[in-house]
């Protein structure tokens, strides 16, 4: 049998690593399969934020890429909805933009 742990690491690492999800969905996943609250906890704190943050970025840069010749509006909100998807925050998302569009918005 697998330890809980053992599988929570494996699934986050998996989740980061594949699909670009973020910490709160990573969470929300672990706690519907079961985990204890404090092995989530445990899981969640390895995954650095500065490497969680730069994932993001990623996305975003990515998407504004396929669709920067739209209005900044269009564009904003293609964003807004990519990395709400995979679970980044307003606060994440807003900084982003920021960095994306700057003087745009």
């Amino acid at each position: 049998m697998v330890n809980d742990l053992e599988f929570a690491r494996i699934w986050s690492e998996s989740r980061v690593r594949q699909k670009k999800l973020s910490k709160r969905v990573i969470a929300q996943e672990l706690r519907a399969k079961g985990v204890s609250q404090d092995i989530i906890d445990e899981v969640i704190h390895e995954i650095d934020d500065d490497s969680e943050y730069q994932m993001a970025f990623d996305l975003a840069e990515r998407k504004y890429r396929s669709c920067s010749h739209l209005e900044t509006p269009v564009i904003y909100r293609r964003i807004q909805s990519v990395l709400s998807r995979k679970g980044f925050g307003h606060a994440v998302s807003e900084r982003i933009m920021r960095e994306l569009l700057g003087s745009h918005l």
